[in-house]
């Protein structure tokens, strides 16, 4: 097993720079984040001491429990899933950067509890690109306005957009979704809203991670090219779908 996933994360190491390299990208402006939802801790421990240092979680009894188990590694934990106002208070027990905050009851109780514990926290708006029912997020046309509300509250650090791609058996069909993601980042930098000059793009998985560096992406969040196939079909992707 070990060497199944070092072996794998050569590989998806080496899919980025290649990437980067088509793009005309250096490779150091992209990051790879361990997508570890349904993972069990012990493969996730193996890719951290191997040397990656981010990993992201959909669920609080994942995120909490694998904390539980790898809280002596020294790697980011980001929640990327969709979160409920009622398990905030439990997520910032153990996160260093929510990726899906889309919505602005959740940015205010957020805000309500970061206060409470005087510290500041990492945050991506999450952006529906492809307008599909099946995924959370913000409208496209939606995002600056929300961005503009909850640069008052001071305890968020906005640190960029994240999307999930539309996945199709097309790339031509993939491209839009993604390069939407860029042309918001785009308007929102023609604002000059003070603070926001360097948003990260988070937006690329297993089977679109060359599509999106090409389309601009800091971070791909891939799984299942480094630990195995977890869901069949578009279950991957489908944030509705309970566990």
């Amino acid at each position: 097993m070990k060497n199944d996933i070092i072996f794998n994360l050569i590989k998806v190491h080496q899919r980025i720079e290649n990437a980067c390299k088509m793009a005309g990208r250096n490779p150091d402006e992209v990051q790879l984040l361990l997508a570890t939802k349904t993972v069990p801790a012990e493969k996730i421990r193996i890719a951290i001491e191997a040397g990656e240092t981010l990993m992201g979680e959909n669920k609080m009894q994942e995120l909490r429990d694998k904390n539980d188990i790898l809280k002596d590694l020294p790697v980011e934990r980001h929640f990327i899933g969709h979160l409920q106002t009622n398990k905030v208070k439990d997520v910032l027990k153990y996160a260093t950067c929510i990726q899906s905050l889309d919505r602005i009851s959740l940015a205010e109780e957020l805000h309500k509890q970061l206060q409470s514990q005087n510290r500041k926290l990492d945050v991506f708006v999450q952006v529906n690109t492809s307008y599909e029912e099946s995924k959370f997020g913000l409208a496209p046309n939606e995002v600056l306005p929300f961005i503009k509300k909850i640069k008052t509250c001071e305890t968020l650090n906005i640190k960029g957009l994240m999307t999930i791609g539309l996945l199709d058996v097309e790339k031509e069909k993939m491209i839009p979704s993604l390069r939407l993601l860029r042309t918001i980042r785009d308007e929102i930098y023609s604002e000059s809203i003070e603070g926001l000059t360097d948003l990260k793009l988070s937006m690329g998985m297993s089977q679109d991670l060359e599509l999106a560096i090409a389309e601009g992406s800091n971070m791909v969040r891939v799984g299942t090219s480094i630990f195995g196939n977890r869901f069949l079909g578009k279950e991957i992707w489908n944030e509705n779908i309970a566990e």
